[in-house]
């Protein structure tokens, strides 16, 4: 399967408490509920797309929680995708702490956690997709096992919270494979890591070319 990544964030970098105002109040957080003012009808057909292309799910504890409280409770309202997806396919969290998942279908990853989702990989399949779960996002990018990054980057400044992106994570070079706008302007990108990227040294000729 095919390891993809699935996060919504601020311009600023902040996917902290995207859903509601005490979803994650971690570190005093106060600025919860950010995406609803941005949502419309062509995110959510691109966010529903990928939810209908799923196999399976890989979460961090936290979000996993979060979404466990959430769609693992909600009754099956019939027409939605995302729901189906998620009440139907595997689930797999990385945690040392969850011994007992509620949620139906969920099994806990811990241990050795690199070579468990190695194997998760190895089978025949579409899409293993991680959703939020910022800091296995970042432990995932750092031991390279991430195949595609989707973000969905939101016209909005925060100023404080968690951000997806590491301060000091692996260098990484990547494929622009999409970009597009919604009509609220929420910025669509879907990469591809292509490993480390090209470093050159600034000369005198390319500083004229790039003023030119």
């Amino acid at each position: 399967m095919k390891l993809t990544t699935t996060t919504m964030i601020t311009l600023d970098g902040v996917l902290q408490g995207l859903g509601g105002a005490d979803e994650d109040r971690r570190g005093g957080f106060e600025r919860g509920g950010w995406i609803a003012p941005l949502s419309d009808d062509e995110g959510m057909a691109f966010l529903t797309g990928i939810y209908q292309r799923a196999d399976a799910f890989l979460f961090g504890r936290q979000t996993y929680e979060i979404f466990a409280a959430s769609w693992g409770t909600w009754a099956d309202p019939g027409d939605n995708p995302v729901w189906t997806a998620l009440n139907t396919r595997p689930k797999y969290v990385a945690s040392n702490t969850i011994t007992d998942p509620a949620w139906s279908d969920t099994t806990v990853l811990s241990g050795d956690l690199a070579a468990a989702i190695g194997e998760l990989k190895a089978k025949p399949g579409g899409e293993l997709q991680v959703h939020g779960s910022g800091q296995l996002v970042r432990w995932l990018l750092d031991r390279e096992l991430v195949d595609e990054i989707n973000l969905l980057v939101c016209p909005v400044l925060l100023g404080q919270g968690t951000r997806l992106f590491a301060e000091n994570g692996l260098d990484t070079a990547l494929e622009l494979v999409e970009a597009r706008s919604t009509p609220k302007g929420v910025l669509i990108q879907v990469y591809r890591p292509t490993g480390r990227p090209r470093y050159e040294t600034a000369s005198a000729d390319s500083t004229r070319e790039a003023g030119a």
